[in-house]
C-alpha cells in the first residue's frame, strides 16, 4: 500500500513510463523532481516526500533528476524549456522552468491589455515547446471584459483565451479543465497579473502569498523564487516571479507561431528577404491595405525579430571574446612553460 502511494505521488508530478525507462541504466538511484532550484541545495520532491538534495550542476524548477542518497547524480533530458533572454546587459539565455506541458500566460484586465507585451509572452510560451493558454485575470475590474477578450483572441491566434476572476469565480472551472494529474503548468506574466490569487483560487487554499497593488497601480513581487506547487487533483503548477521585462532569445519557432498570420502571408511576397516596407509584390503590405491584417501585427513581428537578432549577435560576440581570452591564457601558459623548461636546460650539471 505504501509503494502504491509513492508511485501515485510521482505520477501526480508527471513521472511516466518513458522517464522510468530512461533510468534503467542507473540502478540503485531514485527519481526526484526539482521543486525549488536553490544553488547546490535544491528542494526535491521524491516518492517518499520532499528532501534537500546536493547538486554540483545547475538545475531549474521542474527538472527530473536521479538521486543516490541525497546527491543528484544525473539530470534527465528536458522535454520542454520555458526560457527568455536574461534581464540586464548580459546577452544570455535564462531557463525559467523545465518539463512544463502548459504555459498559462496571465494578463490582468485591471488596465487595458498591452498587445505588444502579449506578443512577447506568447512568443516565449510557444518557443518553450509547451502549449500556451492566455488567462485574462481580474475580469471583475473591467466593464468591457468580453470585448477585451475578443481583441486578445485576435492576437493569441491558436492559443485559447479564458476570462477569469477570483472574486466572482468566473472562468475558474474552465481553467481547471486544462489541468489534471501528471500535467505541469507554468504561470507566466508581469507583476500584478494576479498569479498568486489565481493559484490560491485553483488550490482552494492559500498556497501563495498575495500583496495589494502599489500606490501607482503597479504589481509587487510576492513570489521571489520559481517553485513547483502540487494542486490536489489538478497536477502541478510552477509559480514564477512577475517579470518586469520579457526578452526573446531566439527568433525561431516560437516567434513564427505567435505571428503565424504574418509568416503565412510573407511566403507569398515576391522577394524572399522582403521587409514588408514598401517593396514591390509584398503580400503582407497588400493584406494590410485590404484590411485583412493589422499593421500593428506586422510592426510587432519585425520589432521582435530585430530584437532577437540583436541579442543573438551580441551573444555570439561575447562567445568569440571569451574564446579569444581563453586562447590568450593558454598561449601565455604555454610560453611560461617553455621559458621554465629553457631555464632548467640552461642550468649547469
Amino acid at each position: 500500500m505504501r509503494q502504491h502511494g509513492q508511485d501515485e505521488r510521482l505520477g501526480l508530478l508527471g513521472w511516466d513510463g518513458e522517464r522510468a525507462a530512461a533510468t534503467a541504466a542507473r540502478p540503485g538511484t531514485r527519481p526526484a523532481r526539482v521543486v525549488r532550484s536553490d544553488p547546490r541545495r535544491p528542494l526535491l520532491a521524491t516518492a517518499g516526500g520532499d528532501v534537500l538534495g546536493t547538486a554540483t550542476t545547475p538545475l531549474v524548477t521542474g527538472d527530473w533528476v536521479l538521486l543516490d542518497g541525497e546527491l543528484v547524480v544525473a539530470r534527465l533530458p528536458r522535454r520542454t524549456e520555458l526560457a527568455r533572454g536574461a534581464a540586464g546587459r548580459a546577452a544570455a539565455r535564462q531557463v525559467l522552468a523545465a518539463n512544463v506541458d502548459l504555459v498559462l500566460v496571465l494578463v490582468s484586465l485591471a488596465a487595458a491589455p498591452s498587445p505588444a507585451r502579449l506578443d512577447r509572452l506568447l512568443a516565449v510560451a510557444w518557443d518553450s515547446g509547451a502549449h500556451p493558454v492566455v488567462v485574462l485575470t481580474k475580469a471583475d475590474l473591467s466593464r468591457t471584459a468580453e470585448s477585451e477578450r475578443d481583441e486578445v483572441a485576435e492576437t493569441a491566434l491558436a492559443a485559447p483565451v479564458l476570462l477569469t476572476s477570483t472574486v466572482d469565480g468566473r472562468g475558474l472551472a474552465e481553467l481547471r479543465g486544462y489541468l489534471h494529474p501528471g500535467r505541469t503548468a507554468a504561470l507566466l506574466g508581469v507583476s500584478g497579473a494576479g498569479k498568486s490569487s489565481l493559484l490560491n483560487a485553483l488550490a482552494g487554499a492559500e498556497v501563495a502569498r498575495v500583496a495589494p497593488l502599489g500606490a501607482a497601480g503597479k504589481g509587487r513581487h510576492t513570489t521571489t523564487t520559481r517553485e513547483l506547487i502540487v494542486l490536489p487533483g489538478l497536477g502541478a503548477v510552477v509559480d514564477t516571479p512577475g517579470l518586469r521585462g520579457v526578452r526573446l532569445w531566439e527568433a525561431g519557432g516560437g516567434l513564427d507561431t505567435a505571428f503565424a498570420d504574418v509568416v503565412a502571408l510573407a511566403g507569398g511576397c515576391r522577394f524572399r528577404d522582403c521587409r514588408h516596407a514598401g517593396e514591390p509584390g509584398c503580400a503582407v503590405a497588400a493584406a494590410v491595405a485590404a484590411g485583412e491584417l493589422s499593421a500593428r501585427r506586422v510592426a510587432g513581428h519585425g520589432r521582435l525579430e530585430r530584437e532577437a537578432a540583436w541579442l543573438r549577435d551580441r551573444y555570439d560576440a561575447r562567445l568569440r571574446a571569451e574564446q579569444r581570452r581563453r586562447w590568450k591564457e593558454l598561449a601565455r601558459a604555454v610560453r611560461s612553460g617553455q621559458r621554465a623548461a629553457a631555464r632548467r636546460r640552461s642550468r649547469p650539471g
